[in-house]
């Protein structure tokens, strides 16, 4: 396993970090297409094996089922100390008032019940799942501040939304001495560059680490064109961001393809390889429902891509409108 920083922290973390999402109760939530307790630790246990030691998961994924099956596995599988865990808080976890978004109330609030459902008294990593616009964001900055205050969490972390808001936080972190972000997890792939234009610059100047959710563009880079998953056909938020494959995007497809025929690799392994080596990012969060497709992440850090290849494979990019702050 390669390891190296977050961003500019002194914290020590796998090339490649686990998405939990894929883990938890299928019937709780809107994430049909997980995999149970059961199905789920050996895939944890394989990457545990391997050397990884980052795993990233939210309070509402599957309904906080995701935290309570990676907390079991990572207590039977690893020892605390050896583990960098990352949860989330701003989805809605209840109906009516309070029950989502970034205010004090519901930011103190999640991060108790996160811990309690991981079975550990902190995490490492503590992130906002989104901007919340209805809250401002001093008063969200104040309440993360606070949870490291308590060490509740180590560090914290932003994720997808415009450049000028994180920047904007950024600054106000440093006006207030409070706890400042250390990375920003968002929607970087080959289908989806748009970070390219702000996000990532800002991030570099600021010594912010990019950990990319859905590398793969939820799988299609790890497929052929037109190919359709189950998890596709019933994931809302991928018919969002991939509603549509248009000629670019095919291009880019039979691109990932040329290449892996060129490395005698697969296509994940490119993909996931073409984003691990674009600055300033820190690790690619990878999902996984088999431990083929786990093997094949992981075997993504033995690949290299020289100049030629990246040229090949970002040559048929056409610019998108912005997806995924939502």
């Amino acid at each position: 396993m390669q390891y190296g920083r977050l961003g500019t922290t002194g914290l020590e973390i796998s090339r490649l970090c686990i998405g939990c999402m894929s883990f938890g109760n299928p019937n709780r939530g809107d994430h049909s297409w997980a995999l149970d307790e059961e199905a789920s630790r050996p895939l944890i246990r394989r990457a545990i094996e391997a050397g990884v030691n980052f795993f990233d998961t939210a309070n509402v994924y599957s309904d906080g089922s995701s935290e309570e099956v990676v907390g079991r596995a990572l207590k039977d599988f690893s020892r605390r100390e050896e583990v960098v865990i990352a949860t989330k808080v701003n989805g809605r976890m209840r109906p009516g008032p309070n029950g989502a978004g970034l205010s004090r109330r519901h930011i103190l609030e999640q991060i108790n019940a996160s811990l309690a459902r991981l079975g550990t008294d902190h995490v490492d990593l503590y992130q906002i799942h989104r901007w919340d616009p209805h809250t401002p964001i001093e008063e969200t900055l104040e309440a993360l501040h606070d949870v490291v205050r308590m060490v509740k969490a180590r560090y914290i972390g932003a994720s997808s939304m415009f450049a000028w808001q994180f920047a904007k936080a950024l600054f106000l972190q440093e006006r207030h001495g409070w706890a400042r972000f250390v990375s920003m997890q968002d929607h970087l792939n080959l289908l989806y560059r748009e970070e390219e234009r702000e996000m990532l610059p800002l991030c570099v100047d600021q010594g912010i680490g990019v950990l990319p959710w859905s590398p793969l563009a939820r799988g299609r880079l790890a497929r052929d064109p037109g190919a359709v998953t189950s998890r596709e056909s019933s994931d809302a938020v991928t018919a969002r961001l991939y509603a549509d494959e248009s000629d670019a995007d095919r291009q880019i497809i039979d691109a990932v393809g040329s290449v892996a025929a060129r490395h005698g690799a697969q296509r994940a392994q490119v993909a996931l390889a073409w984003v691990r080596q674009k600055a300033p990012v820190s690790a690619p969060i990878i999902g996984a429902t088999s431990l083929a497709q786990l093997d094949a992440g992981l075997s993504s850090l033995d690949l290299t891509l020289d100049a030629e290849d990246m040229k090949l494979l970002e040559a048929g990019y056409r610019a998108k409108p912005v997806l995924g702050h939502q």
